[in-house]
């Protein structure tokens, strides 16, 4: 319960959800390693309940999207006009360098960084990452008053590429995949309600077919024994997913990512310490 409700929180905040996963149980004395198959297992559950909050929460965004896709599949072209088929396929560009690097670096970045140790320092780096956006981020053009269309008209191809790549990042454990993204679309010029907007409309194809593609493992021999956990962290981080997305849309109207990069600079000067010292 505990693993599932901080993974619904910290895999939308710019926190690293991945990094939380690896120094809590330190933290706590639980014997849970990273690399355990079985906490692999339980992961894959829980993510894949983070998608599908995400997916629920965008449905109206992704019927219009897909009917984009379409319109420009059929007609071969992506109309000047059509800002939901100029926003799938920016999310297209996104998601393929991201989904092509995760299947390239996943299984040896988080076999080489895996330790507490690690990811409490690179918690640390998040946090200046999420700084150092603010001060680089471009001041954001109010172009519609339609969110999507802000987006499609802000966003260009090489930007969208960049920002896909960057969620690659979160496979090192202490650096957030939201982060990341929002970063990069402070950069490119999106507001901050835009940037988180489009940093999860861009997360829910990769965190969804990464579950997707490792669902055999918990239905197989590996999920002997931890499918009731898997279960209950599932529907604990869709109860803390869909309660984070909501307060993010708002909480970014008119905030910033400074808290956050605050808060892991502390928690991970924090842990890293009683690591160090215990």
């Amino acid at each position: 319960m505990v693993l599932g409700l901080l993974q619904g929180v910290s895999e939308l905040f710019p926190v690293s959800s991945l990094g939380h996963s690896v120094i809590l149980p330190r933290l706590l004395g639980w014997n849970i390693h990273q690399n355990d198959p079985y906490f692999l297992t339980f992961l894959v559950a829980t993510h894949l309940a983070t998608a599908i909050v995400l997916l629920g929460f965008f449905r109206r965004d992704w019927v219009r999207i897909v009917r984009g896709l379409g319109r420009s599949l059929r007609e071969r072209e992506i109309a000047p006009d059509d800002v939901d088929a100029k926003l799938g396929w920016l999310l297209v560009v996104g998601t393929i360098p991201a989904g092509i690097l995760g299947l390239l670096l996943e299984h040896k970045l988080r076999h080489i960084f895996a330790s507490p140790r690690s990811a409490a320092f690179f918690l640390i780096l998040n946090g200046f990452l999420l700084y150092g956006a603010e001060l680089l981020r471009r001041r954001a053009p109010q172009t519609s008053s339609d969110d999507d269309a802000r987006i499609a008209r802000q966003v260009g191809w090489r930007g969208a590429f960049l920002v896909g790549a960057a969620q690659a990042i979160a496979l090192v454990p202490g650096f957030s995949r939201s982060g990341a993204t929002m970063g990069g679309g402070l950069i490119v010029g999106l507001s901050h309600k835009d940037a988180a907007r489009f940093a999860f409309l861009l997360a829910t194809p990769i965190i969804g077919a990464a579950a997707v593609l490792k669902l055999p493992e918990l239905f197989g021999h590996q999920g002997s024994g931890v499918r009731g956990q898997a279960l209950v962290g599932a529907l604990c981080s869709a109860v803390t997913a869909y309660l984070a997305v909501r307060f993010l849309m708002r909480f970014f109207e008119t905030n910033r990512l400074t808290p956050f990069a605050v808060y892991c600079v502390l928690a991970g000067a924090g842990a890293l310490l009683y690591l160090v010292l215990s």
